[in-house]
């Protein structure tokens, strides 16, 4: 679970897991999956189109096209700057989560070898 508040940013995972943290310690960054628990509802999960980052300027877009909370599979993904990690717990820089948001998964961090030359981003990024 995601605890945050406006001095700290720190993943707790249930105590049984704690071992599973070993060796974690030895990378700079994780990859976080957590659940965009606030927007479960069929309303919520109906919304296919949005404005991209709450801006009108920006153009209608389809949520795939997009990291809007609002989605039919409300899960997320964030990579995270590792600052400690104490018993159960891992404190990051920061993440696109609410205080009590539930953690799927967390994965070491690997950036990609390849070339980033044939990558393209709408105007609005």
């Amino acid at each position: 679970m995601v605890h945050k508040d406006e001095n700290s940013t720190e993943i707790e995972i249930y105590a049984e897991f704690t071992d599973a943290l070993m060796g974690l310690g030895s990378f700079s960054h994780i990859i976080v999956l957590y659940w965009f628990h606030n927007n479960d509802t069929p309303k919520e999960r109906n919304i296919l189109q949005v404005h991209p980052r709450k801006n009108k300027k920006n153009p209608l877009t389809g949520v795939f096209g997009t990291h809007a909370p609002v989605r039919p599979n409300l899960i997320a993904i964030s990579i995270c700057k590792i600052q400690s990690i104490a018993a159960n717990r891992i404190r990051i820089d920061s993440i696109d989560a609410v205080d009590g948001t539930p953690v799927i998964d967390i994965k070491s961090y690997f950036p990609h070898k390849e070339p980033k030359t044939d990558i393209k981003l709408p105007d609005w990024v």
